[in-house]
């Protein structure tokens, strides 16, 4: 009767153990992925996409066998743009189990930096701004893409290098250049030293900087402030619907400016929203455009058709494999650090990011390098311009080939 009875009090604890051995089994299978976008707000006219390319990524990534056969659970929430609501879907994620997550703008990245940096949690960012990339003072910040210094500085070299000889003025007077972006935007003025920097490196009259709001759709006062500068070269800093309306307000107002723009302005709706005034247009491409023949383009292709066929492939913008290049460097990173038997946050940035050496991810992106004394994954970037109804290669600018000592010694951090 007694062994009866400890029998039964044994087989329902048994009976848990097993469960909760099999549920630890489960969950040691799993790897939690947060992921915080912007599907509407202020910079929802990129982001949307974005958010599409990083869930298509992921199940492709699942598919393929996951983390060395561990699958991976993606959850994202929109922000809608706004720093305090990114903090607060930061510590959800953080609550749900996230081994890692893919953020978005450069505001909320760099106020959760020192949070993200504490709690040692991989942070990949769709915001490449040069203050997240000094592991000294940003350990666990990082992106696949040259950062926005890097391409400012790529696109004001790539104008000087191809555009400037053939203007009229060449070798008779300095090149003259502006700023139009949103000032109180950590994103459109995280780059505006070193271009500043660049320009004057270069040899450029730098004129008068210009406010453009990220919403803006007139920006014609702003062209009337430029008009007594004649400026020959114009530097855009916002994303695309206000970058397009102040393209088009210099067009129609014979401002007479070339133009270079940061990547988040430079996609396949520019010429669609600035119409005849995109032609010649030059921008930073961190990635090659959707459907570009790249390596790894025709996967990026396949997933959108598969994933989301509603959505025509004429809409889908290089904001896909952009998320893309961000998704594939944090898988590999991944598998590197599982492979070491360390998934976790140390584990994922030391045993993963920073043993790569010119890591392809393909898709028109620069092999990428980590180091634990550098996070700039790339010494520059693809110029393409708007021409003839397409984009097209300018230049390949390699800032570390042309500038060693500036880019070892200087330009890091800013």
């Amino acid at each position: 009767m007694k062994n009866s009875n400890i029998l039964k009090l044994l087989v329902p604890f048994l009976a848990v153990v097993f469960l909760m051995g099999f549920s630890t089994t489960a969950v040691a299978k799993t790897i939690k992925i947060g992921g915080i976008m912007d599907t509407t707000g202020a910079t929802s006219d990129v982001g949307k996409d974005y958010a599409l390319g990083m869930a298509e990524a992921w199940k492709y990534i699942n598919e393929q066998g996951g983390v060395n056969g561990k699958k991976i659970k993606y959850t994202w929430f929109d922000y809608g743009y706004r720093i305090p609501e990114a903090i607060t879907k930061y510590k959800l994620l953080k609550r749900l189990g996230s081994v890692a997550i893919m953020g978005w703008g450069t505001g909320d990245t760099e106020a959760l930096s020192p949070t993200v940096n504490k709690d040692k949690m991989p942070y990949v960012s769709a915001s490449y701004s040069a203050h997240l990339t000094d592991p000294k003072k940003t350990p666990y910040n990082l992106f696949f893409s040259t950062d926005y210094s890097t391409n400012a500085r790529a696109c004001i070299t790539a104008w000087f290098d191809k555009k400037w000889p053939a203007k009229a003025d060449y070798n008779k007077r300095k090149p003259r250049f502006a700023c139009c972006y949103m000032f109180a935007s950590p994103y459109s003025s995280a780059p505006i030293k070193a271009i500043k920097d660049q320009a004057t490196l270069l040899g450029f009259e730098i004129g008068p900087d210009q406010d453009v709001s990220l919403f803006a759709l007139d920006t014609k006062s702003q062209i009337m402030a430029l008009k007594n500068f004649k400026p020959d070269l114009l530097w855009h800093g916002n994303t695309t619907m206000s970058v397009s309306a102040t393209i088009r307000d210099a067009y129609a107002l014979g401002l007479g400016a070339d133009h270079i723009v940061n990547n988040w302005g430079f996609d396949e709706n520019l010429p669609r929203l600035a119409g005849e005034a995109a032609e010649g247009v030059l921008g930073a491409t961190p990635v090659a455009f959707f459907g570009q023949d790249y390596k790894n383009m025709d996967i990026v292709v396949a997933s959108a058709k598969k994933y989301n066929p509603g959505v025509p492939q004429s809409k889908r913008l290089n904001r896909t494999p952009q998320a893309w290049g961000d998704a594939l460097v944090t898988w590999e990173a991944m598998k590197r650090a599982d492979k070491a038997g360390d998934l976790t946050g140390p584990g994922i940035m030391k045993k993963g990011f920073e043993t790569m050496r010119n890591y392809d991810i393909g898709l028109g992106a620069a092999p990428l390098t980590y180091t634990a004394t550098d996070h700039r994954p790339g010494t520059g970037c693809i110029v393409q311009e708007w021409k003839n109804g397409k984009f097209q290669e300018v230049a390949n600018i390699d800032l570390k080939k042309r500038w060693p000592d500036k880019w070892e010694k200087e330009w890091l951090g800013w």
